[in-house]
């Protein structure tokens, strides 16, 4: 009997469990999501005078970036939108503040930050909720195991699959001076 084309393709490459879709991010890449949202929803809600701006893309972006990051490195992702909201907050303030500098410490930057802090709590707490089921649990458990073998992050094989390494024998550029 003979197959169609689709579920020949189908069969030859079989997705994963656990992968989102066509498109996963790195933990590194799922931060700079959350960052560049809460940045661009902290700068437009300034501009525009519309508080709940700052808040809603910061969420969605969590949002997205739970979704969209790969399970492995979800651990890195979960911890990150505290520290990634409180820096956007921070760069947004001292841009559109033209005030002096311990004004802008002292009250804006407060301020923002009380104004926010709903958001970062459900930003976290929606992240962590989206991160459990897509494999979190595993993925603590496997780096709990990795770092009991004393297997540090850095040496993970797939942190950096493009490895430039040079012949131990090259001469030197430059004559023996390096």
């Amino acid at each position: 009997m003979r197959q169609n084309a689709s579920a020949r393709r189908s069969s030859r490459s079989p997705r994963p469990s656990g992968t989102a879709g066509p498109v996963t991010l790195t933990g590194r890449g799922g931060v700079a999501l959350i960052l560049a949202a809460a940045l661009f929803g902290a700068l437009l809600a300034k501009w525009v005078d519309v508080p709940l701006l700052a808040g809603g893309l910061f969420v969605a972006g969590c949002v997205l970036a739970a979704l969209l990051t790969r399970p492995a490195d979800l651990p890195t992702l979960v911890v990150s939108p505290p520290l990634a909201c409180f820096a956007a907050t921070a760069v947004a303030e001292f841009a559109t503040d033209g005030g002096p500098l311990t004004r802008t410490l002292s009250l804006g930057l407060l301020s923002a930050l009380a104004g926010i802090a709903p958001w970062l709590f459900l930003g976290t707490l929606v992240a962590f909720a989206v991160a459990v089921p897509r494999g979190l649990p595993a993925a603590l458990r496997d780096l709990r195991a990795r770092l009991a073998r004393g297997r540090t992050l850095a040496e993970d094989d797939d942190v950096d699959p493009v490895r430039w390494e040079e012949p131990a024998n090259r001469p030197l550029p430059h004559g023996d001076v390096d």
